[in-house]
């Protein structure tokens, strides 16, 4: 390899490099290849982000519809068959919000709700926010607990 080996990578050198605006000869004087007037053609031109060149546009032709509770409590279920792989996994005999966590099944922001697919194979202690009636039955079933945090 040597300096008169050298180019440049393919793709990066365009076949058309022409300077707009610079003149009839450059073949793209006059208008700069924008057209004629209208906001497109002027400079420092930028659409806004959904709009549709003066028609009305899309978010605002629906209708708004619903409304959002702020008192809803959002949870981050996990179900009893991620609870048994996560016990066979780690060879766990109690299960809190700090073992989800450190093993990635849930955030520490998240409130959890045990859910109940899935069956347990063992007894098992389980201390969250939630549990669902069915969950709550299956860990009781084999022995264990579930505490509601």
């Amino acid at each position: 390899m040597n300096l008169s080996s050298l180019q440049p990578a393919k793709g990066s050198n365009k076949k058309d490099g022409k300077r707009v605006g610079r003149g009839q000869g450059s073949g793209k004087g006059g208008t700069a290849a924008r057209g004629h007037k209208g906001a497109q053609s002027r400079s420092g031109y930028s659409s806004k982000r959904g709009f549709e060149g003066g028609q009305m546009p899309l978010q605002r032709r629906l209708p708004k519809f619903g409304f959002t509770n702020i008192n809803r409590v959002e949870y981050k279920g996990i179900n009893l068959d991620a609870l048994q792989l996560l016990i066979e996994k780690k060879k766990l005999t109690s299960i809190d919000n700090a073992t989800l966590v450190s093993n990635g099944l849930a955030s520490k922001n998240d409130r959890i709700k045990i859910l109940g697919r899935g069956e347990l194979k063992g007894k098992v202690d389980v201390k969250v926010h939630a549990f669902s009636a069915s969950a709550k039955a299956a860990i009781e079933a084999k022995g264990g607990t579930a505490t509601t945090l």
